[in-house]
C-alpha cells in the first residue's frame, strides 16, 4: 500500500512524529493499538476520523522503515 499522502510529518505536531493525514494520531499510536490486540475495525470505531486504509498505511509505513534499517545494516 502506498502510504504517501496518508502519513504526514509536521515538525510542530506531536514532536515531528509521523501522523495520519495531519491528525494528532501518530503511527506509533495505531501500531500500539494493533499490538494490544485491537482490530482495524475496533480502532476505527474508537477513532471515527480514521479509516481502515489509514490503519494499513501505518503498517506499510512501519514495514518500509524496517526495510530501510535492513539496507543500512547490510554488509
Amino acid at each position: 500500500m502506498d502510504y504517501h499522502g496518508i502519513i504526514t510529518l509536521e515538525p510542530g505536531k506531536r514532536g515531528g512524529r509521523p501522523c495520519i493525514r495531519g491528525l494528532r494520531l501518530t503511527v506509533y499510536d495505531i501500531l500500539e493499538q494493533l499490538a494490544s490486540g485491537m482490530t482495524p475495525a475496533e480502532i476505527v470505531e474508537d477513532f471515527p476520523e480514521l479509516t481502515e486504509p489509514d490503519i494499513y498505511a501505518c503498517l506499510s509505513f512501519a514495514a518500509d522503515k524496517e526495510r530501510q534499517l535492513e539496507r543500512l545494516q547490510a554488509p
